[in-house]
């Protein structure tokens, strides 16, 4: 089930991202989003497995029973053309194929089946979008950085802008990742939010810490998807 956020939830986090910018030089983004991709072509994938399955499959089976369902189906003594053998072998075919297609639209089922690594690539892929869009040359300093949780897969993203990739390594984001992992699987994705947003704050006033003048640049509120 999809976690949403209560207006409680967009309060703590927008304080969290204004307490953190009030500490650095930094901009903070945070966007939530239920998924990062329909894997679509994960269950036609399966679904394609389970119909080459279907040779193995019958190749397999013992020459008794072939014999045995080819006298019901076509008499004693039949001797079955190769067009009636292909022919059987299309609709085993497509029956495995459409079955596979119909099993994989289940989300949940598509899901414990995707791979995690594969999970960990297009929220990347993402989140990366999201910060090209949102962050990205967006500051006079380039000094965006973008939180983004995906919730089907319970994975985040921190994507910073130049100035602060060039001052960080992704070890430093360890401890607002962890956080807000767990407060996600937990069922407290805003509150992971915000504790994620002050672990962010702690690295940037570390690595670029405010100015005199240290104008708003980018939205402060918690962006649902």
């Amino acid at each position: 089930m999809r976690q949403r956020l209560s207006e409680a939830d967009h309060d703590r986090v927008t304080a969290a991202v204004q307490a953190a910018e009030a500490k650095s030089d930094g901009e903070i983004v945070t966007i939530v989003a239920p998924r990062s991709d329909a894997y679509h072509d994960v269950a036609l994938h399966y679904a394609v497995l389970l119909m080459l399955l279907v040779p193995a499959g019958i190749a397999l089976v013992p020459q008794g029973w072939i014999d045995w369902w080819t006298t019901l189906l076509l008499g004693w003594n039949a001797q079955p053309t190769r067009g009636e053998v292909m022919l059987f072998v299309f609709a085993k075919l497509a029956g495995a194929f459409l079955i596979g297609r119909l099993l994989f639209a289940w989300m949940p089922l598509r899901m414990a089946l995707t791979p995690g690594a594969t999970k960990t690539r297009r929220v990347r892929r993402r989140a990366i979008d999201m910060f090209r869009v949102t962050c990205e040359r967006r500051t006079r300093g380039r000094t965006g950085v973008l939180l983004y949780l995906s919730l089907l897969e319970h994975r985040a993203e921190i994507v910073a802008d130049k100035a602060i990739a060039e001052k960080t390594a992704p070890e430093d984001w360890g401890e607002a990742m962890a956080v807000l992992i767990a407060e996600v699987k937990a069922g407290r994705a805003g509150e992971g939010m915000a504790l994620a947003v002050e672990k962010i704050g702690a690295v940037l006033a570390r690595v670029i810490p405010p100015e005199a003048d240290n104008p708003n640049e980018l939205p402060d509120s918690v962006v649902e998807l």
